[in-house]
Parts: structure tokens; C-alpha cells; sequence
């Protein structure tokens, strides 16, 4: 007997919704303490100065401030948040060079 269902029957029926993933804010950006800065699973991003990691690797900041990426060895990002007054310390790493 053969074991095929009905007209009609799909298999493909399910789906999840979007995690909306991704970052959130940009380099240069000001946020408040408890901002997201990214939502990622596993840590393509790292926490820097300032930034926090939740459960779920979703990394927050900390204090109000600049956000900043940096690069941490040769192949990983780091996010960083400065506060606002440190910031202007702090060289941007990719700043455009003024004409």
C-alpha cells in the first residue's frame, strides 16, 4: 500500500518569525546606559570598554556616551562605548581625512 497522502498535503507549512538581528547603533552614535548596540547570536561582535553582554549575546552599553568599533587581534571587533567628554580623546578609527 502506498504511503503518499492526499491531494493537498504539504510538508512545508511551518515558519519563524524574524529576530530582527543586527546593529543597532553605529560608530560615533550617542547612546544612553541600557541602549542595545547589536543583536547577534554567538559573539561577532565582543564587548568593549563600557559594554555589556546579555544572555542571548545582545551587547548593551553601560553608561551614556560615543560608541566606537575597534578592532581587538587580527580578526575580531570590539564595541566600545566612551563617555561623551573621553570620546573626543579618543581617535576614531576610521575617521575621513578633512580636504
Amino acid at each position: 500500500m502506498a504511503h503518499k497522502k492526499g491531494q493537498g498535503s504539504t510538508r512545508n507549512g511551518r515558519d519563524s518569525l524574524p529576530k530582527m538581528r543586527g546593529v543597532k547603533r553605529f560608530a560615533g552614535e550617542a547612546v544612553t546606559a541600557g541602549s542595545i548596540l547589536v543583536r547577534q547570536v554567538g559573539t561577532k561582535y565582543h564587548a568593549g570598554e563600557n559594554v555589556g553582554i546579555g544572555r542571548d549575546w545582545t551587547l548593551f552599553s553601560k553608561i551614556d556616551g560615543v560608541v566606537k568599533f575597534e578592532r581587538h587581534g587580527k580578526s575580531r571587533m570590539r564595541i566600545a562605548v566612551y563617555a561623551a567628554s573621553a570620546a573626543a580623546a579618543v581617535p576614531a578609527a576610521a575617521a575621513p581625512a578633512a580636504a
